[in-house]
C-alpha cells in the first residue's frame, strides 16, 4: 500500500471504528449510514452506498485531534507532515517522506526538506478532501 494510501486509512478507518463504538447495534457497517445522513446532503445520501456515505463525510480535522488527545504527545499535525505520520503511527523518516513526494509528484527539490515537508503536509490534506474527508481550508492551504 502505497504511503498516501496508508495515512487515508489510518484516518479514515479511525473515523470508522470511532462510528462502530458508537453504534450498539451488530451491524455497524449498516448502522453508520443513518447516523451520517443527518449531516449528509440529501443529493450524497440518495446516492451514496452503504459503505459510501461515512467516507463522506469522514471529519480528517476531528479525527486527528480525537488521536492527539489520546496520544498523549504534544505533536503539531495542523501544520507539520512529520507530526502528522507520527500522529497516524507511521515512518515520518526522511527517506518515507522523499517516498510520499514522488508519490504526489512533487516537482521540488527533496533536498530541500523543509519545503518539500510543508508542500506534503498540504497535498496530503488536500488529497484527503478530494477522497471524501472533510477538511478544513485552512488545513490544506
Amino acid at each position: 500500500m502505497s504511503i498516501f494510501g496508508r495515512i487515508k486509512s489510518a484516518i479514515f478507518g479511525s473515523a470508522a471504528a470511532k462510528e462502530s463504538s458508537k453504534e450498539s447495534s451488530p451491524t455497524p457497517a449498516a448502522a453508520a449510514p443513518p447516523a451520517q445522513e443527518a449531516a449528509a446532503p440529501a443529493p450524497a445520501t440518495a446516492s451514496a452506498a452503504g459503505t459510501a456515505a461515512p467516507m463522506a463525510q469522514v471529519d480528517v480535522e476531528g479525527v486527528l485531534t480525537n488521536l492527539a488527545a489520546r496520544k498523549g504527545q504534544q505533536l503539531d499535525w495542523r501544520k507539520s507532515i512529520v507530526d502528522l505520520m507520527k500522529l497516524l503511527d507511521l515512518d515520518s523518516s526522511l527517506a518515507a517522506r522523499k517516498e510520499l513526494a514522488n508519490e504526489l509528484n512533487y516537482t521540488g527539490d527533496t533536498s530541500d526538506s523543509a519545503s518539500m515537508n510543508v508542500w506534503l503536509h498540504k497535498k496530503v490534506m488536500s488529497k484527503l478532501a478530494a477522497s471524501g474527508g472533510k477538511v478544513p481550508d485552512d488545513l490544506r492551504t
